[in-house]
């Protein structure tokens, strides 16, 4: 850990929860690892009541809801001060049994496991649970009725209507039965190219949509004495690999990336891949300060907050991450990875974006409908506005925080994601699937952008590695549909 910030760790589980249940990933339940026992007593009293307009998932309003809270990064203000008190003040004969914990694991699962269970979980941390063991034990609620259900203070429109999109796919997952819903992922990623927006107002740079006019915006930055783009090569080297894989999206859509995660036999030699490839490789060579090679992410922000970096690949994370470097003359803001050829598939305001944190209703706790409703409090809008005011990070209702200030990079992010409108995609799971090709690409991506590496070495070294993983039956394979 020595080599490594609690930050940056927080940063890579933050990224690894968010794919781990990607878009349309849903792995087949039977396919993945237990961790936790079959607990298939139920408990004894399960609370119900009568369906009605003013009570669509036939709650017993005096019924106890028991929630526990992961105490993390997020805090937990927002389930004290504002999801409970929501929630008590619709059933204010139903008390919240609420607590908060650092050990998710250790906590809940033994009472997973002896039917005991609270009603709505947050499963986060670096103690957090496989939730994919926990769906094929039969832990997890279905919540096909959550989001069918009449938004919490929205008129007009179901849950599934007010989220963006994927926000259902990411919780969803191959079931006896067919596919269902298992989890609400609620903190929304936001990723893009950051800059200082004082530093180009006072220049007059603007944000480019294709790939012409970002490179001649970094021969202006270049000639003005800072270093156009960069990225920490020490730590940080994944930011880069998502920057291809995006631009790579952008140029073939999605499909691209899923099939570098069913590890499809020539995937990496893909044109897009290469073309993406290409490009950046081409910005690392020109562009970029190859000392950064050894320097880590902190590093690198704390340049750009001091104006010697203009742009800089992240997630919607960076400005609270930065928040103590922040000068006056320093205002985040955030634009989409550009065009990079003029045939790409998806326009320019498309983006990558990713949901994380899982919460889910327990089939162990004595009020599951409870449970569901407590979540379907959290995914309204004027709970999801608050969570943002509390915690600095978007949520999946679409919506929510527009035409709020909330931090200026956050409000340039949420500007970001309204103009994607329904171009936004999830992105891609082998690195968190398939720890070699992780390791690999991040090797790879760093020859490619600091060592004069060619766009074909990459795709070819990727494909090898890939392929090795394809044909090595001891580790379990993972398909996207």
């Amino acid at each position: 850990m020595s080599d490594i910030t609690k930050s940056e760790l927080d940063r890579r589980s933050l990224l690894r929860r968010a794919a781990a249940v990607g878009l349309a990933a849903t792995p087949a339940v039977g396919m993945l690892s237990a961790c936790v026992g079959g607990g298939s007593d139920e408990p004894a009293n399960q609370a119900t009541g009568t369906k009605s307009a003013d009570n669509p998932l036939g709650i017993d309003p005096k019924a106890p809801v028991e929630i526990v809270i992961f105490d993390g990064g997020l805090g937990t203000k927002y389930a004290t001060d504002v999801d409970t008190p929501m929630y008590k003040k619709k059933w204010p004969e139903s008390e919240v049994k609420y607590s908060a914990t650092e050990q998710i694991a250790t906590t809940i699962k033994p009472r997973l496991n002896s039917a005991t269970a609270p009603d709505m979980i947050n499963n986060s941390g670096a103690d957090m649970m496989d939730f994919g063991a926990i769906v094929k034990a039969g832990q997890a609620a279905d919540l096909t009725d959550l989001f069918a259900a009449p938004s919490f203070d929205i008129a007009g429109k179901t849950v599934a209507e007010t989220l963006v999109p994927g926000a259902i796919e990411q919780g969803t997952y191959d079931v006896e039965g067919g596919r269902k819903p298992f989890a609400v992922n609620y903190s929304f990623t936001v990723f893009g190219l950051y800059y200082n927006k004082k530093l180009f107002d006072k220049n007059g740079w603007t944000a480019p949509a294709t790939w012409a006019d970002f490179t001649a915006l970094c021969d202006k930055i270049k000639a003005a004495g800072i270093t156009p783009f960069a990225y920490a090569g020490a730590n940080a080297s994944y930011y880069m690999v998502r920057a291809i894989m995006t631009s790579a999206a952008k140029i073939g859509t999605e499909q691209v990336l899923k099939d570098l995660d069913n590890l499809k036999p020539g995937a990496w030699q893909a044109p897009a891949i290469k073309q993406a490839a290409e490009a950046w490789g081409h910005i690392g060579a020109k562009y970029m300060n190859k000392s950064f090679l050894g320097l880590r992410h902190t590093e690198v922000q704390l340049q750009q907050n001091q104006d010697k970096v203009a742009i800089y690949p992240c997630g919607s994370w960076l400005e609270n991450e930065q928040a103590a470097s922040i000068t006056p003359n320093f205002e985040y803001a955030v634009m989409p990875y550009p065009s990079v050829t003029t045939a790409d598939q998806l326009p320019a305001t498309a983006i990558n974006a990713a949901a994380g944190e899982i919460y889910f209703a327990s089939t162990k706790g004595t009020n599951v409908q409870g449970g569901k409703e407590y979540l379907r409090v959290m995914l309204s809008k004027a709970a999801a506005l608050e969570f943002t005011k509390l915690t600095k990070s978007l949520t999946v209702v679409a919506g929510a925080a527009d035409g709020q200030t909330i931090s200026p990079g956050l409000t340039s992010g949420n500007d970001m994601l309204s103009k994607a409108g329904k171009d936004v995609f999830m992105g891609y799971l082998w690195d968190t699937w398939y720890k070699k090709m992780n390791d690999a690409s991040l090797e790879a991506v760093n020859t490619l952008m600091f060592s004069g590496g060619d766009a074909q070495k990459f795709c070819d070294t990727m494909e090898k590695i890939a392929q090795e993983v394809a044909n090595d039956a001891s580790i379990s394979k993972n398909t996207r549909a």
